[in-house]
């Protein structure tokens, strides 16, 4: 197909009843002619609606086909399209062991793009449109999904009532606020000043963030750092510019271990679509990286809870909220290619939305089949907003939920931070004195060390806690890790509605 076909359809189906209005006449069925998209708020209220009813991300399954189509033709028209043969049952639960080249897989994904491809050129005559223009995806080899571009109404319609259709989802959309308010997202810069309370100096001469005493990991490097274990952190990449991620990964008292970068997020759209590659061009991601495994070097930076554990780096994502389908793509390959090594123990995702996205929950229970240890950010938002409960995918069962909270007496969640019975472990991030004085990592650039706080830093330190604890016996199961993280922690053998089984104590979690 010709490029100014190509480009000619998507403008068609962004405007829809705007200047284009001549050119609609022509290209659109009378079926679809006479179909208004949704407003904008309109839409948004539905989502704001759900929200506040169900405190849960919101699932696209409960919207309209109307609700499908206007979300999908008013951002980028790419849809996720789960699919599975006709009368084939529980498989989620099964998506590790799914050959999706078997005939019968095969055969259903052959008939929904084949569908799709029809009934798009039927409504639109003339376009000509082939699997190779709409399907984005095609070599997908592990999970049962497509990523395809829909235009029309009555395809969502239609495609909802056939039995080889798991979901059908917009991988695009956004809330207004929802941009706004990430309080640890990118603009990460090296702090100005840091008192000396808020570390700890360590030989050969690297700094002991304040809240890793919280949770005694100090103690727990006695017998172990983490040497063996590799952790997948699935973020925004690691920054070029950040030798403690760089060349100096094994430098001071961190060594024979190895780091890996990988980039899985396609920018651009379409047929100039490409890979960024592993450069973090947000900060976030470099931070985690230093939370979970920065060097125990001798350049004065901060250090990561297991300074001598792997690291395999993702750049997934291009900020912390996963809402485009370029980042939900992303984030679900990262979790394949994880859940496909056998090196990978733990994965430490400190990103997150506030809708549930089954693609991206596929990924989660493919790696989750693998055996991996997931962890998840429960949310952190605006205070405006912290009213919202666990974000996905830190809700679902397959993922370790935790939370930021505040060095007080009393277990007080961080300001910005979300809490709710799906979290699992917290995590101390963040001064009761001074909600400014959060936890210690890595800049972007050099050996100054940057503030970093939210649920974001207490998942990527209690993932770095529990690469301590299976590096003590790398043949443990993830459930044997889990139970020992479990029986440390603050709350055990109870579990609070709001905080789970609480603070982990590092030093006997590894004894």
């Amino acid at each position: 197909m010709r490029l100014k076909q190509l480009s000619t359809l998507f403008a068609l189906a962004l405007l829809v009843f705007g200047c284009a209005k001549d050119q609609l006449d022509q290209a659109l069925t009378p079926e679809a002619l006479r179909q208004d998209p949704m407003p904008k708020a309109e839409m948004d209220a539905v989502v704001w609606n759900y929200l506040k009813e169900k405190n849960e991300p919101f699932r696209w399954e409960s919207a309209s086909s109307m609700m499908l189509w206007s979300a999908t033709v008013t951002s980028d028209s790419i849809m996720s399209l789960g699919y599975k043969p006709a009368g084939e049952t529980n498989v989620e639960q099964r998506m590790f062991e799914i050959d999706i080249q078997q005939p019968a897989w095969k055969a259903a994904k052959e008939k929904l793009i084949n569908f799709v491809v029809e009934e798009t050129n039927k409504a639109f005559p003339g376009l000509n449109a082939t699997a190779a223009d709409l399907v984005l995806n095609p070599n997908q080899k592990y999970l049962p999904t497509i990523d395809i571009k829909i235009f029309s109404l009555p395809i969502i319609e239609a495609l909802r009532e056939m039995p080889e259709v798991r979901y059908i989802e917009p991988m695009t959309y956004q809330l207004e606020e929802v941009g706004e308010r990430s309080d640890s997202g990118c603009g990460v810069t090296a702090a100005s000043s840091i008192t000396s309370a808020d570390y700890t100096t360590v030989a050969p001469s690297a700094k002991i963030p304040w809240n890793f005493n919280n949770a005694n990991i100090p103690n727990a490097w006695n017998t172990t750092t983490g040497s063996g274990i590799t952790v997948a952190m699935i973020d925004t990449g690691t920054s070029d510019n950040q030798d403690n991620v760089g060349s100096q990964f094994n430098s001071g008292y961190s060594s024979g271990r190895f780091i890996d970068r990988q980039g899985t997020h396609i920018s651009g759209s379409w047929w100039w679509a490409s890979n960024d590659g592993p450069h973090d061009q947000c900060g976030h991601g470099t931070q985690m990286a230093g939370l979970i495994a920065g060097p125990r070097s001798t350049d004065g930076n901060a250090l990561g809870a297991a300074y001598n554990c792997n690291l395999l780096a993702f750049r997934a994502t291009t900020d912390v909220v996963v809402n485009s389908s370029s980042e939900k793509n992303g984030v679900r390959d990262a979790l394949i290619i994880s859940g496909n090594r056998s090196d990978v123990k733990i994965i430490s995702m400190s990103i997150g939305d506030v809708f549930y996205s089954s693609t991206v929950a596929d990924g989660i229970y493919y790696a989750y089949g693998a055996g991996k240890l997931i962890f998840a950010a429960a949310g952190t938002s605006l205070s405006w907003t912290s009213w919202w409960g666990v974000i996905f995918p830190a809700n679902m069962a397959e993922t370790v939920a935790v939370t930021g909270i505040k060095d007080s007496p009393n277990m007080t969640k961080c300001n910005t931070c979300h809490s709710g019975p799906q979290v699992d472990f917290v995590c101390v991030m963040q001064r009761a004195s001074d909600n400014n004085r959060t936890s210690l990592s890595l800049a972007p650039s050099g050996n100054q060390p940057s503030r970093v706080g939210g649920s974001s830093a207490a998942t990527a330190t209690t993932a770095g806690i529990a690469a301590l604890v299976w590096s003590t016996n790398p043949s443990q199961t993830r459930t044997q890790v889990l139970d020992r993280l479990k029986n440390a922690s603050s709350f055990f053998p109870s579990r609070n509605s709001n905080f789970g089984w609480g603070t982990i104590n590092a030093t006997n979690a590894v004894n």
